[in-house]
C-alpha cells in the first residue's frame, strides 16, 4: 500500500536538473531512482523522496510521462557521448537544437515532432538496453505507451 496517500505512482521529477522517478515497491514503498550522468542508467536516490514529495519551491519539476520522456533523452543527449545507433540519433537531435540557435529562430512545428519522435525511439532503445544489462530501475514502457 502506498504510504503517502493521494500520491500516484510511478511519478516523474526534475531534481535540481536531474530526472528521477518515484515508483512503488513490490512492498508497498516508494523508491526513488535518477538519471545518472556518468551512464545514463538509474542510480537509487530514496535520500530525496522526502524533498520531492514535500518540496514547497526550489529546483524540483513534476511531469508527464510524456514530457519525463523528453527530459530523460535531453539530459541523456547532453551528458553521454559514445557510439551506436543510440548516440548517432542524440547526434540528429543535438543538430538540429545547435541550428535552431545559429539561425536565431525557434524550432518549426515539424522539428517539434521529429525531435519528440527520437527521443521516445531513444528513450525505449536506451532502458531496454539498461533492461538487457540488468539495470533494476530501467523501464521502457514509459517511452513505449507513448508511441
Amino acid at each position: 500500500m502506498n504510504p503517502t496517500p493521494g500520491l500516484v505512482l510511478p511519478g516523474y521529477y526534475r531534481y535540481y536538473g536531474t530526472p528521477v522517478k518515484l515508483v512503488e515497491t513490490p512492498e508497498g514503498g516508494i523508491r526513488g531512482w535518477k538519471v545518472s550522468m556518468d551512464h545514463g542508467g538509474w542510480e537509487k536516490a530514496n535520500g530525496i523522496i522526502d524533498e520531492i514529495l514535500f518540496a514547497r519551491g526550489g529546483e524540483i519539476y513534476s511531469h508527464s510521462p510524456e514530457e519525463f520522456v523528453q527530459v530523460v533523452e535531453g539530459y541523456r543527449a547532453h551528458y553521454l557521448t559514445g557510439e551506436g545507433p543510440i548516440f548517432a540519433l542524440y547526434e540528429t537531435v543535438n543538430a538540429i537544437a545547435a541550428a535552431e540557435e545559429r539561425e536565431r529562430r525557434y524550432l518549426t512545428a515539424k522539428e517539434i515532432a521529429l525531435l519528440d519522435g527520437i527521443r521516445r525511439k531513444t528513450f525505449v532503445m536506451f532502458e531496454e538496453q539498461l533492461q538487457r544489462q540488468g539495470d533494476p530501475g530501467a523501464d521502457p514502457s514509459v517511452g513505449q505507451a507513448q508511441g
